[in-house]
């Protein structure tokens, strides 16, 4: 749930580029770190049932961006030649303790800050992650309500109420309406789940630019370099009113920072080599992880994680969908165009 960046735009060089789903760090993780994690069977059921699974494929129906026409692999060897598109999300939810301390809020309600779409080219040798920020206003599509029923279309919404009205369903909804690409796959993970996951990869090693003093998140670092903790990276990932102008937008850029942190903790770490490890942390990913019914299991993941063997940190491009400031309200944003619309158009 979470995420320095240039203007409105991104920045596709070194910057960081999350969780939170986490965010293509939640993808990319849960995907690479399962392998061979199912060796035991008691341990493959573990893990797998620890997974929530959302149908989101069942609820939407057709009434969707169509998927891509793609050329099967030649064989079970060969790398995939079609491309995915991966929602990712940070909820703070308040269910359980642990997220109510990390500063969930009271014990109803989720809201969905952090949102990433993570693009994987055909070859799964290189991905970009798009940050959304949450106060882009937009219009939310009707959506079906988990408990019946459908939500009533809203114009001029902020981005990150489809979650809060309508759970992942609505969230996958409303980017596929904004953006007209099909979104393959969801994930999300919680305050506690992205705090226990930095924690179980000894942390995570970031650098800023200027001091960071947020009363709300309960972050102070002097400018310079840190290794974070679960707790004090979940605050790093929830920092705004610490950078740049207080808004969303600083915010961002602290998240895709620490999503290039974390690609670049596991690239350090040979957890394949130490089984008991290996289980520690996928027990870890998969208990704070939300998926669509085609990831929902550790075969799902494991496959994914396969066929991301090949892409690396360095194969990772973080930005920003470009937005501008609302001319309704000076303290939100919209999509700007024409430039949004064909980054868009590149991910399809």
């Amino acid at each position: 749930m979470f995420l320095p960046v240039t203007g409105h735009h991104g920045d596709e060089g070194s910057e960081a580029g999350r969780s939170r789903a986490l965010k293509a760090a939640g993808l990319i993780l849960a995907g690479t770190l399962v392998l061979g994690a199912g060796a035991a069977g008691w341990a493959y059921w573990h893990l797998s049932d620890n997974i929530t699974g959302v149908d989101i494929d069942g609820a939407l129906g057709d009434d969707r961006p169509p998927k891509p026409v793609t050329t099967p692999a030649p064989s079970a060897s060969a790398p995939p030649r079609e491309a995915l598109n991966i929602l990712v999300l940070g909820s703070d939810s308040r269910r359980g303790k642990e997220n109510r301390r990390l500063g969930g809020g009271d014990s109803s309600g989720a809201r969905s800050d952090t949102a990433m779409v993570v693009h994987l080219d055909a070859g799964r040798t290189t991905a970009t992650v798009v940050s959304i920020p949450r106060d882009t206003l937009v219009t939310r599509p009707s959506c079906p309500r988990p408990s019946g029923g459908s939500t009533r279309v809203a114009r001029l919404a902020m981005f990150n109420s489809a979650y809060e009205v309508g759970g992942p369903v609505c969230a996958v909804k409303t980017v596929e309406a904004m953006t007209n690409v099909r979104m393959d796959h969801y994930l999300e993970i919680d305050f506690s789940g992205f705090a226990r996951l930095v924690d179980a990869l000894g942390g995570v090693t970031v650098t800023t630019e200027e001091d960071i003093t947020d009363e709300d998140s309960h972050l102070r670092l002097k400018a310079g370099t840190h290794h974070l903790d679960g707790t004090q990276a979940l605050a790093f990932a929830r920092t705004r009113h610490g950078v740049g102008d207080g808004s969303d937008l600083g915010r961002i850029g602290l998240q895709q920072q620490l999503v290039k942190a974390l690609l670049e903790q596991i690239a350090a770490q040979d957890l394949l080599t130490d089984p008991a490890e290996l289980y520690r942390v996928a027990d870890t990913v998969t208990a704070g992880l939300t998926a669509d019914t085609g990831l929902d299991s550790l075969a799902e993941l494991t496959r994914l994680g396969q066929s991301l063997k090949g892409l690396s940190a360095s194969g990772v491009r973080t930005v920003m969908m470009p937005v501008v400031r609302a001319p309704s309200d000076p303290n939100r944003v919209v999509a700007q165009e024409p430039q949004a619309r064909k980054l868009w158009e590149s991910l399809r």
